[in-house]
């Protein structure tokens, strides 16, 4: 590799890293050795060969691409075109419309470069509050006003039947996507010719889906995370068996270590143990399915049903302003985990109010209907932000399900600084029981593994 290259590819690893990637020194080796052999004439096998040394999983290919055009860019400075007569913005609609219904990739491509520059541009490019935004840009130039004029091209006057005019129409709004896309693209670029890859990099990349703030998540992000819940539930499922084989292993029996060392002279070589056969743990869930939660509640319970075969019973209980009982709809609920907590919403009785979170009075429901559910082989799940709405939080009852319980854990997928800001009791909850912050998929399944038992 010529000089300048090793380090680029070192910068590139430690951002995948910062995103996520688990990019160590040995895929940073075989990156290294791919590009030796494919050189760095051909970007788009370099590009393939990168990714298929330091990606491991599917949906990490979009922060991997993201990274990729800022540390092995397709061009420096502005497109040529910029640099020629500069053209109005409705001659460059009128191409970007001939560029979409042609389907040309490198005329949209060019397209996006000059789209930049001409509207995308703020303050002083060279200056210490300028850059090139692709928010400005897209909102100046519109494209997607421009499918009904494209659909037009395409048909080029002629009648087509219905079912061929939608696929047209979906194949259009694919390409202006794709169009969109390379907007972003080419802003991150001149962005971090002005303020720096690393920069650029850390804020402008969009973190993969197991990193993504479940109180922010889009739903398309959400869509993206339910996707992962099997795959997720394997990977914890291997890493609990693994710990219930571990725990197996008691104390050493003496007697046996004694009697086993006869064979090496009184010398215990083989330790021999006392082996422990704990029964499958009980795991109860008790979830707030009100607003923005609703979307953290789903995926956990949707993952703990899918890990059922590691425990030895699992009960779901979901509140808003009322606790109902919904164990049947979560196991019916995972061949559609999109419309689960529309189905919870309307089948169950969690609402009997105004459909704001009563964390009060819905523990309080939990302890005079359900508390035999809680036992001493019970592990409780508490899935909420602890935002009672100025509401008595009633501690008591949560006192009186730790009593009963082998361990009560809450999940808040708020941040920890904004524990106990506004109405959130959740520091009063954290001083009855252990709470801890979950706001991403990486973060519960780490909590997963390690705080149920085996």
């Amino acid at each position: 590799m010529t000089g300048g290259v090793p380090e680029r590819l070192a910068s590139f690893v430690r951002a995948l890293r910062a995103q996520g990637i688990p990019a160590g020194p040995a895929e940073t080796v075989d990156a290294a050795a791919a590009l030796e052999v494919l050189g760095m004439d051909d970007r788009a096998l370099v590009r393939e060969g990168l990714a298929a040394a330091l990606v491991r999983r599917g949906g990490q290919r979009a922060v991997f691409d993201a990274a990729f055009d800022l540390y092995f860019p397709a061009g420096v400075g502005a497109p040529e075109r910029a640099r020629e007569e500069p053209s109005t913005l409705e001659e460059l609609r009128e191409e970007l419309a001939a560029a979409l219904a042609d389907g040309d990739r490198q005329a949209l491509s060019q397209l996006a470069g000059l789209a930049v520059d001409m509207l995308g541009q703020y303050g002083s490019a060279s200056g210490p509050g300028g850059g090139f935004s692709a928010h400005q840009t897209l909102e100046r130039l519109q494209p997607q006003t421009l499918i009904a004029r494209v659909l037009a091209a395409v048909r080029g006057g002629g009648a087509r039947g219905e079912f061929t005019d939608r696929l047209d129409r979906d194949e259009i709004r694919r390409r202006v996507e794709g169009f969109r896309g390379q907007v972003r693209t080419e802003a991150r670029r001149r962005a971090a010719e002005v303020r720096g890859r690393e920069r650029v990099a850390k804020h402008a990349i969009a973190p993969s889906p197991d990193r993504v703030d479940f109180l922010i998540a889009s739903r398309t992000q959400l869509a993206e995370l339910r996707r992962t819940i099997q795959p997720l539930s394997r990977k914890l499922a291997t890493r609990l068996a693994a710990r219930r084989k571990r725990t197996t292993r008691g104390q050493v029996d003496l007697r046996r270590t004694l009697r086993r060392s006869l064979s090496t002279g009184g010398v215990p070589l083989r330790p021999a143990y006392r082996h422990r056969r704990p029964g499958r743990p009980e795991i109860v869930l008790l979830c707030d399915l009100s607003g923005s939660v609703a979307g953290f509640a789903n995926f956990t319970m949707l993952l703990v049903q899918a890990l059922r075969d590691q425990f030895g019973k699992i009960r779901v209980f979901a509140f808003v302003d009322s606790t109902d009982e919904v164990t049947h709809l979560v196991t019916t609920g995972a061949a559609d985990p999109e419309h689960l907590g529309a189905r919870m919403l309307s089948e169950a009785a969690l609402v009997r109010w105004d459909g704001h979170s009563d964390y009060g009075g819905s523990l309080r429901q939990f302890t005079e209907n359900w508390l035999d559910a809680v036992g001493p082989r019970t592990s409780v799940l508490i899935l909420g932000d602890a935002r009672t709405n100025g509401g008595d939080p009633n501690l008591d009852a949560v006192r009186e399900i730790k009593a009963r319980a082998r361990h009560v854990y809450w999940l808040n997928p708020e941040r920890r600084s904004l524990w106990s800001t506004g109405d959130s009791a959740a520091l009063e909850y954290a001083d009855v029981v252990e709470m801890h912050e979950c706001r991403t998929v990486h973060q519960l399944g780490t909590l997963v593994t390690r705080l149920l038992p085996v």
